[in-house]
């Protein structure tokens, strides 16, 4: 059952056929794309005290993978969905959860282009982002996360303290579903790209849909991101203001020296100070909007 039939008929264009899954197993490390690993910066978050491990998901067409962490006795703790990098969940991104389960949050991380193929495998960003990521459509996103939503219900989770943050990729993803699902209550967006060409895996970007918006955006962003130009950023911000009510509440903060990814504490591009500090907005953004 759709959750936002306005929305979906916003990014959903078109029927798109279902496929077999992939990816049914995460696999460990960090993606072959991103080697070598900047192994003295990577963060590595321990499971003690954590229900944390491969799941799996019930959806439409058949299992999805996910990586669950959450504080272990305690069942009744609002849900974080984690959408990944281009590099789908690698080592990075069950951190990022394990994180937020010692900070109290059943955290989900999905592998979202489980049927497109295993992103972790490519070595060249230039064939992943053409062969997985501009693959796989919007609407099925959605869908997944909702699914990811349904499972953390069934568990006992809090799902009406429900929030989502993302990065790049991911990023992109969380401003959209802040337009997809009313029982979101905040969001957190990592350097995601703003505005795009549309087609029928992508038709609307987030630029086009702050009037749709149903809860308040926290978006940080690198002033030296080659990806996402500045002018974008600004772009979005006055289109926030003439959004909707959740819409007008949202912000953006932007690290006037970090690039893209300076979050992502396992490459060159990590800035430990910025990537502290959008940390700690993050959860005041949670902690804001009741989570």
């Amino acid at each position: 059952m759709s959750l936002n039939p306005e929305f979906d008929s916003l990014v959903s264009s078109k029927s798109f056929d279902r496929r077999s899954f992939l990816v049914t197993s995460l696999g460990a490390g960090f993606a072959l794309a991103v080697q070598p690993v900047m192994a003295q910066t990577a963060v590595k978050t321990d499971d003690a005290g954590l229900l944390a491990g491969e799941i799996k998901v019930p959806v439409k067409d058949g299992q999805m993978v996910a990586y669950r962490a959450a504080p272990r006795g305690n069942a009744k703790v609002p849900v974080v969905l984690v959408v990944s990098e281009i590099f789908g969940v690698h080592e990075y991104i069950k951190d990022v959860c394990r994180r937020l389960a010692k900070l109290g949050y059943c955290a989900i991380a999905p592998e979202l282009f489980a049927r497109q193929g295993d992103p972790q495998k490519y070595t060249s960003i230039p064939e992943l982002m053409a062969n997985i990521t501009s693959k796989t459509p919007d609407a099925q996103v959605m869908t997944d996360l909702d699914a990811c939503v349904a499972w953390a219900t069934a568990q006992g989770a809090d799902t009406n303290r429900l929030a989502i943050t993302g990065f790049c990729w991911g990023g992109r993803i969380s401003w959209l579903y802040s337009a997809h699902n009313p029982q979101l209550k905040a969001a957190v967006a990592w350097y995601g790209r703003l505005v795009g060409v549309a087609n029928e895996f992508t038709p609307k970007h987030p630029m086009e849909l702050t009037s749709n918006m149903m809860a308040p955006v926290l978006g940080l962003y690198g002033g030296l991101d080659t990806g996402i130009p500045l002018e974008s950023v600004e772009a979005m911000e006055k289109a926030l203001k003439q959004g909707s009510a959740a819409a007008k509440v949202s912000e953006i903060r932007v690290y006037d020296n970090a690039p893209h990814a300076f979050h992502a504490d396992y490459r060159p591009s990590y800035r430990k100070e910025d990537a502290e500090d959008g940390w700690k907005k993050m959860q005041a953004w949670f902690k804001k909007s009741g989570l």
